[in-house]
């Protein structure tokens, strides 16, 4: 599964608290199914800088700044491409 990312831009400086899970370990696959997509977040600084930040992490931003969250994606269910016949899954 393909998780979502969603872009916060600060038009003030403000505290951020982040509190996430799946940055280490990827959400599981069921049936069979290849494990989903670690998530991601990180700050782009309006003056170029990046910082990767972690799923509980607290931090101060300033205006322009940027924040990129990239949340888990889901496992999949069954073997991928063992589909049945219909499409549907197994």
């Amino acid at each position: 599964g393909d998780g979502v990312v969603r872009r916060i831009r600060f038009l003030e400086p403000m505290s951020v608290t982040l509190l996430g899970s799946h940055r280490r370990v990827a959400p599981y696959g069921m049936a069979g199914g290849s494990p989903g997509a670690l998530a991601r977040d990180a700050l782009l600084g309006a003056d170029g800088t990046r910082r990767e930040l972690r799923g509980r992490d607290a931090v101060e931003v300033t205006t322009g700044d940027l924040l990129v969250i990239e949340t888990p994606g889901g496992g999949g269910w069954g073997v991928p491409g063992a589909g049945s016949a219909d499409g549907s899954a197994p």
